[in-house]
């Protein structure tokens, strides 16, 4: 069972991921500083999995605590990286904060995987780095464009890093999965979105409306150039996001990668605007949404979605879910949330 250390493992789609990994006969160890996230997160993947994962709350700016989680686990074989700040606004409000925590908590990690001869990286990207772009579905060969927030940007920061350390560091491989928006919960309502801080996805939002936790949904902007004037964007079920991340590790594990470095786009290939995910809800779970029309929110591009070619081709990889199973899925775990 190869050992793999998993940054970011108490939140929503780092969860995910350790209960696919678990099913593909993955050992697992977490590290989360639980900024943004709970540890009962992993008591779900536990009665998901019957395996406990033991979480350091450590923090990847602590270079001193990042080493001892290698130094405790010599035999991690490979890191899934998702620990990150990633709230859009607040990156435009606090962009210090932002490239402190995401850039430099890489930095650690990757200088403790190079100390402690651990080869293989999975990084968290996003579609946020090809900004408004020129061509759509956007394609890995996509050219990135300037940042719209600086979240965007530290997500362009840490591929730059990992593409010129891998041109160097012959010891490391990296693999960048730009995802779009990854949206659900598992489909047994043990785990699924569940941020420390008030959520700010479309998906969580429309839940938490619908349960009555918001008075109103904002929907931000109708006056966008798409077919309904709302915001175009790719949902992808955080289950098939989270199996791309094993999937990923395999290819990599087993020496089928032909670059040292490699991005590969995950989302399901379909562009869902905001109000058509919004009539998706409705229709799946028979509940009318209380929503309005607001201002454009800073920091948002107009439509993104993408093509999965790549990865279907070379990580064997497609996704089995759509947005109505999104909607019903995340349904179900609010109504786990709200019972609490």
């Amino acid at each position: 069972m190869p050992k793999i250390l998993v940054t970011g493992g108490c939140g929503y789609i780092g969860s995910h991921t350790i209960v696919d990994l678990i099913n593909h006969d993955f050992s697992v160890v977490s590290l989360d500083n639980l900024l943004n996230s709970n540890e009962s997160s992993l008591e779900g993947v536990a009665l998901i999995t019957g395996k406990k994962v033991q979480n350091y709350r450590t923090d990847l700016c602590d270079l001193e605590g990042v080493r001892q989680v290698f130094l405790d686990h010599p035999d991690i074989q490979g890191v899934i990286h998702f620990a990150a700040l990633k709230l859009v606004g607040e990156s435009v409000e606090k962009p210090l904060l932002y490239y402190r925590n995401n850039v430099v908590g890489l930095l650690n990690l990757l200088d403790c995987m190079q100390e402690a001869g651990v080869p293989h990286l999975i990084f968290s990207s996003s579609c946020s780095v090809y900004g408004n772009a020129n061509e759509l579905p956007v394609t890995e060969s996509t050219p990135r464009k300037e940042a719209e927030s600086p979240y965007a940007r530290t997500k362009q920061i840490g591929e730059d890093i990992l593409q010129d350390l891998t041109n160097v560091d012959p010891r490391i491989n990296a693999i960048l999965l730009r995802y779009f928006n990854p949206a659900g919960a598992h489909e047994s309502a043990r785990i699924g979105e569940d941020p420390s801080n008030p959520p700010t996805n479309l998906v969580p939002v429309i839940t938490e409306t619908a349960a009555g936790k918001r008075q109103e949904l904002v929907v931000f902007g109708n006056d966008y150039p798409t077919r309904d004037g709302s915001n175009v964007r790719d949902y992808i079920h955080v289950m098939d996001l989270a199996n791309a991340h094993t999937k990923a590790l395999q290819y990599l594990l087993e020496k089928r990668n032909t670059a040292r470095c490699e991005i590969f786009n995950l989302g399901i290939g379909e562009g869902v605007t905001v109000l058509e995910a919004i009539q998706a809800f409705e229709r799946v779970t028979g509940k009318k949404l209380n929503y309005r029309i607001g201002p454009r929110r800073p920091g948002d591009v107009v439509a993104i979605y993408a093509n999965l070619d790549k990865a279907t081709r070379l990580l064997g990889w497609t996704p089995q879910r759509n947005i109505d199973d999104i909607m019903r899925t995340a349904w179900a775990w609010e109504q786990v949330r709200s019972a609490r």
